[in-house]
């Protein structure tokens, strides 16, 4: 989704007068103060709060688990350098990274990632870059050939007062049923029953607050709806609010049903890499990893702003506001990242579009605009990617007074 223009769309519709009936399907929610005990049926470990620490990791930290056992049990954590990755929103600037991913492969200089993080955009990315290069062609095919009709289905405007969104993802939903297919579960089940994480966010709108899911725990839990649930996961994490409708999620307290309403990751956070109260430190002392972890962010965005003469007419006036409030949230989400890396002892590395790249697109999903965005991706990762050390406006050595 190319977001500025989605988030045209959802302005509109904020600012439509809205009457009559609704024909949105009646709700039964979590009550509030039961939020913190739901969990998805069968999949107990489905799910924890960004905000708090993962129960595995809690677990082994306070069991001082064996690490014999942790040896066996997990040879790509253990006494091994670690790589993170993780991946941002940004819509159809999600091209970038799919191609910088590609061509970082073809570099041969790409590592295995012990953990894999998306968001959004980077949500659709993320189960193919955790895999690794062997799904780039899907990663390319995607991001290459995908077009506006491909992700969504446009609602009439007779439509749209009685609705819960402007459009309907089914074409998005095919999308990723087509692509994340019995065989790629499966994969993710090995990968997680080897170690490796990949988790995706989503945000819960009675909680106003991220959600993130454990997909190799979902695909190696041997419930019936597992894939129907990765596949929810990642709509929902890729659904802008009001261009989107929230992806029901159903879950139980005390044998109870319920529902939570799911809608785009990024409206609590551009991107992340682990909750800021896991002692991080603790876990590689535990992993045996020697040296410093490197936490690799691709950002699916421009770091500098977007310069344009604004209408001064009430919808221009808020999708442009919109877009500056998600453009500086996702600069503090990269210097969020920084400051873990500073405190745990990791090597920060980012990525981002190139101010140079000064492309349009014409529409969310333009196809020419994304071949462009693609190539450069795959161009910039074949010749060996310059990471940046640091986020943007940051001078290194600042945190020990150095002038």
């Amino acid at each position: 989704m190319h977001c500025s223009r989605l988030l045209v769309v959802a302005v509109s519709i904020m600012t439509m007068v809205v009457g009559g009936c609704s024909t949105v399907a009646p709700r039964n929610p979590v009550p509030l103060e039961l939020a913190d005990r739901s969990q998805v049926s069968e999949i107990p470990d489905a799910r924890f709060w960004s905000d708090a620490i993962p129960p595995d990791i809690e677990q082994a930290l306070r069991e001082e688990t064996d690490r014999n056992e942790l040896r066996t049990k997990y040879p790509p954590l253990f006494g091994q350098t670690h790589n993170y990755l993780a991946i941002s929103g940004g819509g159809s600037n999600g091209a970038f990274g799919a191609g910088l991913l590609v061509g970082w492969s073809e570099a041969g200089t790409r590592p295995e990632f012990q953990m894999v993080t998306g968001i959004s955009t980077g949500a659709l990315i993320a189960p193919f870059a955790f895999l690794g290069p062997a799904y780039d062609p899907v990663l390319q095919t995607v991001y290459t050939t995908t077009a506006t009709e491909d992700i969504l289905q446009k609602k009439s405007w007779l439509q749209i007062p009685f609705s819960d969104a402007a459009t309907d993802p089914e074409p998005l939903r095919k999308l990723i049923r087509k692509y994340v297919d019995d065989d790629v579960i499966s994969a993710i089940e090995e990968e997680y029953r080897r170690g490796r994480g990949l988790y995706i966010g989503t945000t819960d709108l009675d909680q106003m607050r991220a959600r993130i899911w454990d997909i190799g725990a979902i695909a190696a839990s041997g419930s019936p709806g597992a894939k129907d649930l990765v596949h929810k996961i990642m709509l929902a994490s890729a659904s802008i609010p009001a261009v989107f409708p929230p992806v029901r999620i159903q879950v139980e307290v005390e044998g109870h049903r319920y529902d939570e309403l799911h809608v785009d990751g990024g409206t609590a956070t551009q991107v992340f890499v682990y909750p800021a109260s896991t002692n991080w430190s603790s876990l590689l002392d535990l992993l045996e990893v020697p040296g410093k972890p490197n936490i690799y962010v691709i950002r699916n965005a421009p770091l500098t702003p977007e310069l344009v003469e604004v209408d001064p007419k009430l919808i221009p006036i808020a999708g442009r506001a919109i877009s500056s409030l998600i453009r500086t949230q996702g600069i503090g989400d990269l210097y969020l990242i920084y400051m873990l890396s500073i405190r745990d002892g990791a090597d920060y590395h980012l990525a981002y579009i190139p101010e140079e790249f000064d492309e349009e697109s014409t529409e969310p999903f333009d196809t020419v605009y994304m071949n462009k965005l693609f190539d450069l991706g795959l161009h910039l990762g074949r010749d060996g990617y310059q990471w940046a050390d640091a986020p943007p406006g940051w001078r290194r050595g600042a945190m020990n007074g150095e002038r």
